[in-house]
């Protein structure tokens, strides 16, 4: 991603903590959630912003007293200073073939689908997905996926 980073003029910064617990993933599944995530921050930030992948120890936040509240695993925040996403349609963006803006998307090679597959891959794994945006601010999307895979209820 960093070659479309550089065509498109905006810089784009990896960290991880050095401390990181092992999660038990389909690597590549999990390499299309992120190439799915760094893409549209990418696509949707204008040349001269910034898009940053960072990979963090964190405790589940899900509310609630289920399975994996409160359990450690590792969150993956894909942040952007791109245009942002009106709040009304942040819960429609992992319906399959929702577009915020149809015209732009097209114009961009989008189908609707990328977060679609991001939400399934996610759950697949027994993590969870969270979107937050701000019109002209940015967007922040956080992928968190457990320690290790929850024994079967």
């Amino acid at each position: 991603m960093r070659e479309q980073a550089i065509r498109a003029g905006i810089e784009l910064v990896v960290k991880s903590s050095p401390d990181l617990p092992d999660i038990a993933i389909d690597r590549d599944r999990i390499h299309q959630v992120m190439l799915n995530l760094l893409d549209n921050s990418l696509k949707y930030t204008p040349r001269g912003g910034l898009v940053t992948l960072e990979a963090q120890t964190r405790l589940n936040g899900v509310d609630g007293a289920g399975p994996l509240a409160n359990f450690p695993g590792v969150e993956f925040v894909v942040t952007d200073t791109g245009e942002g996403i009106p709040a009304a349609a942040i819960p429609r963006l992992t319906e399959r073939f929702y577009r915020v803006d149809r015209a732009r998307s097209r114009e961009l090679g989008g189908t609707g689908l990328g977060l679609a597959i991001v939400k399934h891959i996610v759950q697949l794994h027994h993590g969870t997905l969270r979107i937050e945006s701000r019109l002209r601010e940015g967007t922040a999307v956080f992928v968190w996926l457990p320690a290790n895979q929850p024994a079967a209820t």
